[in-house]
């Protein structure tokens, strides 16, 4: 039976307070300085979460590992908790993400191996192929830095826009050079993309918001990522500091294992693509 407890953004709101009430507080109230207790780990609930749950169902206890999984629906909480040591882990993200967010907040988030990739897709309700899309069509594309310019970069790699030469995770809009067919861009939190598909043209979705949305990046994708030579692949990752906790090292071990493999070709046909 899965148990897993789920949060919302609102779970940890005060995400700027709590790291400042730890700064100042003792370690000992910290998820992840006791490890003799279990492994708390904030995931996305789609594909992580379940990753994390065939784990702990079927692998752990023989492994010695007492894990404990927490789901968040955005791709903030999971690392100002890590952050602060209210979890001791999180399973959600990319490097390029990682990078821009530590960046930005000032946090200290290491990878500690790379689990799957989820391949970005372009999907539509209103039409049947990119090449079907009209001038002025407007695209949803989601608004953080990393995953808009990963956004971009899919459709520019299918030749529905030109990006300029050299351009990094920071793309936006404003960095298109050609636009043949006029094309207009919303910008929405990751999350909300599957549910503009109604209301836009078409919209390029992360594959855990996509799988949520019981759309396959395999089947339904009207263009999707490669995954040759990606570097959005999603990793396991800790504050800075905690790479060493015996508990991390086993259930790193036990993300790469064959059975996970397994699990997750069978389960995923494809929408999410082992790493390792």
């Amino acid at each position: 039976m899965r148990n897993v407890i789920k949060f919302t953004a609102a779970a940890l709101a005060t995400g700027a307070l709590t790291l400042g009430l730890t700064a100042c507080g003792s370690d000992k109230d910290s998820a992840s300085s006791d490890t003799s207790g279990p492994l708390v780990v904030a995931a996305s609930p789609t594909p992580h979460a379940e990753i994390l749950t065939y784990v702990k169902d079927n692998l752990a206890k023989k492994a010695g590992l007492d894990l404990e999984v927490r789901e968040f629906t955005d791709y903030v909480t999971p690392n100002t908790a890590t952050e602060d040591g209210s979890v001791g882990a999180n399973y959600f993200q990319n490097q390029p993400y990682l990078d821009d967010f530590n960046k930005k907040n000032g946090t200290h988030i290491v990878p500690v191996v790379t689990v799957h990739l989820e391949p970005l897709g372009l999907y539509s309700h209103k039409v049947k192929s990119a090449d079907a899309l009209k001038s002025g069509a407007t695209i949803a594309v989601p608004n953080d830095s990393v995953n808009e310019a990963r956004a971009l970069k899919l459709l520019a790699a299918n030749g529905i826009i030109t990006l300029k030469d050299g351009v990094g995770n920071e793309a936006t809009p404003s960095d298109i050079t050609k636009n043949p067919k006029d094309l207009k861009f919303k910008e929405l939190e990751a999350a909300q993309t599957p549910r503009s598909l109604d209301d836009v043209d078409a919209a390029v979705i992360n594959g855990n918001y996509a799988l949520e949305a019981d759309l396959s990046p395999a089947k339904d994708a009207l263009v999707s990522e490669s995954p040759k030579d990606n570097p959005y692949g999603n990793f396991l990752a800790v504050k800075e500091g905690n790479e060493d906790d015996p508990r991390v090292a086993k259930l790193a071990k036990l993300l790469t294992s064959a059975e996970v493999r397994k699990f997750i070709e069978d389960k995923y046909d494809g929408a999410v693509i082992p790493s390792f």
